[in-house]
């Protein structure tokens, strides 16, 4: 992650570059997750990457805006993640419309992917859809090819259907970070290969990143320090859409409980209910040399690994050993 505001994004972007990772991301908060890669793109060579946009409550035009100028001042290292997040926080917090997402996510790439085209190319901008069309573009709106290319457009994807439409339409996939290797088994890779199938495409056509949730210590206080990590894993867990990853280890069950005390407000309960052995199949806990031998061991055949450090103080010396020991074993 880059930085939760734009405050301190240049200098954290310039702290983990010389940590060594190759790029950095932004995820919605409590601030606007634009900004920060602004403020970071003049200043590091890293890619960049919004991880994800919630795409709904946005015009794809407006998507589209950003997109082109973040891929201009990062010198062509942008990346646009859009998801799709669940119907409460699009209609209750954004006030926008919910539809089908599948449907409505394929309509936001396309229109993103159409209008960033039409100036690319030059070509008439001609989108007609069910939630959005895009009919009109004048000359002083249109800010022409971008001289490094067009932005990758990227789809925020964990269920089989999802997954199947950003492998036809994007230009790659952010697999979500609750997950395991045997859901990935089971269900995302048959999905991304039904969905280039139906569309013509090849592996090579698209970007797979797989994101981790990472419980990394050098020491026994780090190791304990990370367990922290338990709590994201409670919450996504809580989530009816995230059942699919529990279902597959017979954990199911698990999901309504940790629903129902999340309206409580128990995240401490919550917490307590993921057990050791939901924390080493969901995340990746360990040494630097042990988590990076397991993200290989479950991801390898991704193109990219993003890795989260939540809920406790992964410092860019601790970030620095992993991207280090990553590399490594990737390399093995």
């Amino acid at each position: 992650m880059l930085s939760s505001s734009v405050v301190d994004a240049a200098e954290r972007a310039r702290a983990l570059e010389a940590a060594g990772v190759d790029g950095v991301f932004s995820f919605e908060n409590a601030h606007d997750l634009f900004f920060p890669l602004v403020a970071a793109a003049p200043v590091c060579s890293l890619d960049l990457m919004t991880n994800v946009a919630v795409a709904f409550p946005r015009s794809p035009m407006h998507l589209a805006h950003a997109a082109y100028d973040l891929h201009l001042l990062s010198r062509g290292r942008f990346r646009l993640g859009l998801g799709s997040q669940v119907r409460a926080h699009v209609e209750k917090r954004f006030g926008a419309t919910w539809g089908r997402p599948v449907a409505h996510m394929r309509e936001w790439v396309l229109a993103v992917r159409a209008i960033l085209g039409s100036w690319q190319d030059g070509t008439r901008l001609d989108f007609r859809g069910e939630y959005t069309s895009h009919t009109l573009m004048t000359p002083a709106f249109n800010p022409g090819p971008n001289p490094y290319g067009v932005p990758k457009v990227l789809v925020g994807a964990l269920g089989p259907k999802m997954n199947q439409m950003a492998a036809e339409v994007a230009d790659g996939i952010l697999v979500m970070p609750f997950n395991s290797d045997r859901h990935m088994r089971e269900r995302t890779w048959p999905a991304i290969e039904a969905g280039l199938a139906a569309a013509g495409r090849t592996r090579a056509d698209i970007e797979v990143t797989a994101e981790v949730i990472v419980a990394v210590g050098r020491t026994e206080e780090e190791l304990a320090a990370s367990r922290a990590a338990l709590s994201l894993l409670a919450f996504y867990g809580s989530t009816p859409a995230y059942r699919a990853v529990l279902e597959v280890h017979g954990w199911d069950d698990l999901q309504p409980e940790l629903n129902a005390r999340s309206k409580r407000g128990d995240w401490a309960g919550m917490t307590k209910l993921i057990s050791d052995e939901m924390l080493h199949t969901l995340a990746v806990h360990g040494t630097p040399d042990e988590v990076a031998a397991e993200i290989i061991a479950r991801y390898g055949d991704c193109d990219r690994i993003c890795a989260y450090f939540p809920g406790y103080p992964a410092g860019v010396d601790l970030i620095a050993d992993l991207a280090a020991a990553l590399k490594k074993a990737g390399t093995q």
